[in-house]
């Protein structure tokens, strides 16, 4: 079993944390908000500290789960940074959705100190979170990811190097950018079914079963048609996502007609005061 740190508590790192130790890892927690680490130590699961350098001492492996480039570099770098608590050989799991560029700038700092990096992105939302049935994309040296991706399983239905530091965020933006279209074509169907006096659930039931069925599909058509949109994953963490993906786009010379569209229809519901409304909240658009 390993000695492991994990920060950021959110909808995603405070269950991931949990499998960890469920899986008989150590386990220190870190999050900004210090009442989420008292609630996740309060069960005796492990402890948490006050900073990411103060996590990180003495952990083999230090998981990361933040928000944006901006929180991954204030919880790695600076003299409170986890990158200062940590030893030599350890290794920097990131599993926030991040800029492939900020991706290879800290792994650049970690290997400069004789640290591992992997960047390890995740998708499965907070219900793969919480049952440890994440999909995780990894990117760094063959070495790193080996040692890594034991202390991943705990929380893991499929984990997968893709290549080297970055290809693991790389193909999280092709993830994002396959459910962006899936989910507003899905938001359309539904919607076309309703205002044709069909019954949804008798539409589903049989469409599902066949080449259009998803897992968007047979997890969301309820509260899409009930417009029902308070769990999942956030409207504004999808956009700060897609807003990645274009720009990665753009430098690559990748065309996203689609992926640009329906991130301009993901800010008109941030308009309807949606954003921090589940993902398939594009339906509302359709049916208000």
């Amino acid at each position: 079993m390993a000695r492991t740190a994990f920060l950021g508590l959110g909808v995603m790192g405070f269950p991931m944390a949990g499998h960890l130790a469920e899986a008989g890892h150590e386990v220190v927690v870190y999050n900004r908000s210090s009442a989420k680490a008292e609630a996740w130590t309060k069960d005796g699961r492990g402890r948490s500290a006050p900073t990411p350098r103060t996590a990180a001492e003495g952990a083999e492996f230090i998981m990361a789960c933040v928000g944006n480039d901006d929180d991954l570099r204030q919880v790695c770098l600076g003299p409170d940074g986890a990158f200062a608590g940590m030893s030599p050989g350890s290794v920097f799991v990131d599993h926030t959705t991040v800029s492939a560029s900020v991706t290879r700038e800290l792994a650049a700092a970690a290997k400069a100190a004789g640290l591992g990096y992997v960047d390890a992105p995740v998708s499965g939302g907070q219900a793969g979170a919480e049952n440890g049935q994440l999909s995780v994309m990894c990117g760094g040296t063959q070495g790193d990811y080996d040692r890594a991706a034991p202390v991943i399983d705990a929380y893991a239905r499929i984990c997968k190097r893709m290549g080297d530091v970055g290809a693991g965020q790389v193909t999280k933006m092709c993830n994002q950018i396959a459910i962006a279209g899936l989910v507003q074509g899905l938001s359309e169907s539904l919607a076309f079914a309703q205002k044709s006096g069909l019954d949804v659930e008798q539409v589903v039931e049989v469409i599902s079963q066949g080449a259009a069925g998803s897992w968007q599909m047979v997890n969301r058509h309820k509260t899409m048609a009930q417009g029902h949109f308070e769990h999942g994953f956030a409207v504004d963490w999808m956009r700060k996502d897609l807003a990645i993906c274009l720009a990665a786009g753009d430098e690559v010379g990748a065309l996203m007609p689609v992926t640009a569209l329906v991130d301009q229809f993901y800010k008109e519901v941030q308009q309807m005061g949606g954003g921090r409304w589940d993902t398939s909240s594009l339906i509302a658009r359709l049916t208000r």
